[in-house]
């Protein structure tokens, strides 16, 4: 079994023994999880038994659902209270990393999201006076541990959040809960773009370029990870508009100003938690404070994109990478007719972005296979832009891709990136055909077609006028895909 999205990256066979799903609103955003075991039985239990430990933790250390007991211990203060085994654990580490990281890592750190939050509803920057008063807050003693009592004392009432690492702890703990099946030699937890991988197996890991973030955009790289986790922390997914200016949600608890100069983070490491924390605290410090810190703890591997576009790595990090190739995977069965010399073709410096959100349902749920390519005015596709399933057996319930007969090789690398919002993807059109050469300009139809299993078929079909002018244009939603949008735009124009 294997996704695949159409792109850049190694194509592979399938694997015998591989299973995977994929899932929404899992943790707030979309869940891969693909389980190498000996047979479908096991695969399913695994799969049960994996998101019964997301859920168990997630009702333990969830910072939004107010009844999970991170969120009642919040309000306690300022008792001394019994606390979980888990909770107390993901305190302890918040305390660690917070002396670890000068204080670059805080757990109130919310005190100065929520002045940004406030700056983007009323379009007006924070005040100095109001940066230094949420600097004080943030920057208390904010709980007293006692490891012999495995007790937690509140002691301030600024609000806490825990999702700086939370995720990675809960997708370790998932991953120990899978492998105690003895049938299941390894599995891939993706939560958003964070991975965990355990057991026997290596990960193809396609990592977001943060500067060209749609779904099949060229990665910035590929890496081969085996029993280990990728955490990647950005501010090209998540943050405010301030005045027409971009402003990160990961903000410097020390200033209360937003990370601005380091735009993407990446850190491979054993420990998922210790990956999360550098992800994040990479994105805050400067990079020779992030070399230095990395180096005091082994095993650590990281990529560091700043603004201007300068790149920091870890000294093995050649190891783990190979440079992707520029080929498209994906060869189309039709065969395509050249465009005359006299034709103009589409401006190189041109893009169109494909965003469209899944439709969501109470909970969560399984993904619904989707497929998204172009087709010229004579209705013959020109590019595939992705095609999602999980087993070959159900592509035909894509009856519009599927009766064209397209044929594809596998992809079945992970995308590590910043965490992106549940059911939210974008897709990005180069104006190249699947043989990798320009289109000429003119009209195209944008094909967004969506298929449940035991669910619906739904079918979004735009044409598009490709003259170099740029324009855009929303589509209507249906029962799958909740929205639709096309951004014929100039490429780096997202921010």
């Amino acid at each position: 079994m294997a996704t695949v999205v159409a792109g850049p990256y190694q194509t592979i066979p399938e694997v015998q023994g591989l299973f995977v799903s994929h899932l929404e609103n899992v943790l707030g955003t979309s869940f891969d999880l693909k389980i190498v075991a000996r047979s479908y039985a096991a695969a399913r239990q695994t799969e049960k038994v994996v998101l019964a430990e997301i859920e168990r933790l997630n009702n333990i250390l969830s910072s939004y659902l107010p009844t999970s007991e991170f969120s009642r211990w919040g309000i306690s203060a300022p008792q001394t209270t019994p606390v979980s085994e888990d909770l107390w654990a993901v305190l302890n580490e918040f305390t660690e990393w917070h002396q670890q990281t000068d204080g670059a890592l805080n757990a109130a750190a919310e005190v100065i999201n929520q002045l940004w939050q406030k700056a983007a509803q009323t379009q007006t920057l924070p005040s100095e006076a109001e940066r230094l008063n949420a600097v004080l807050a943030a920057n208390q003693t904010h709980w007293n541990l006692d490891p012999a009592h495995q007790t937690a004392t509140r002691l301030s009432q600024a609000p806490l959040r825990l999702h700086t690492f939370a995720k990675s702890y809960i997708l370790a703990r998932a991953a120990e809960a899978a492998l105690k099946n003895a049938d299941v030699d390894a599995v891939v937890l993706n939560s958003g773009g964070d991975l965990v991988i355990r057991g026997n197996w290596t990960e193809t890991v396609a990592l977001t370029d943060p500067k060209t973030h749609a779904e099949n955009a060229t990665p910035l790289t590929l890496l081969n990870v085996s029993n280990r986790a990728v955490a990647t922390s950005g501010n090209y997914r998540r943050g405010v508009w301030v005045n027409k200016k971009w402003y990160s949600h990961i903000v410097d608890p020390r200033t209360g100003v937003p990370a601005q100069d380091i735009i993407s983070a990446t850190v491979v490491h054993p420990n998922a938690v210790t990956a999360g924390a550098l992800a994040t605290a990479f994105n805050v410090l400067t990079p020779a404070e992030s070399i230095k810190l990395a180096a005091s703890i082994p095993q650590t591997d990281y990529l560091i994109v700043t603004k201007e576009g300068r790149s920091f790595t870890s000294p093995d990090w050649n190891d783990l990478a190979t440079p992707p190739t520029s080929n498209p995977s994906v060869k189309t069965a039709h065969i395509l007719s050249v465009s005359n010399i006299k034709d103009k073709l589409w401006n190189a410096n041109q893009e169109l972005l494909v965003s469209f959100e899944l439709s969501r349902f109470e909970g969560r749920s399984h993904r619904p296979f989707v497929a998204v390519w172009i087709e010229d005015q004579n209705h013959v596709p020109v590019r595939q832009l992705a095609i999602w399933y999980n087993k070959p057996r159900w592509l035909p319930e894509l009856r519009t891709w599927y009766s064209m007969q397209r044929s594809s090789g596998l992809n079945a690398a992970s995308i590590a990136s910043a965490t992106r919002s549940a059911g939210a993807y974008s897709l990005v059109w180069d104006g190249k055909d699947d043989q990798g050469q320009y289109v000429k300009q003119g009209k195209y139809t944008i094909n967004i077609e969506a298929a449940r299993e035991h669910g619906t078929y739904q079918l979004i079909q735009q044409e598009m006028d490709f003259n170099g002018k740029p324009k855009q244009q929303t589509l209507n939603g249906n029962t799958e895909i909740a929205a639709a949008a096309l951004d014929y735009r100039e490429k780096g124009s997202n921010r």
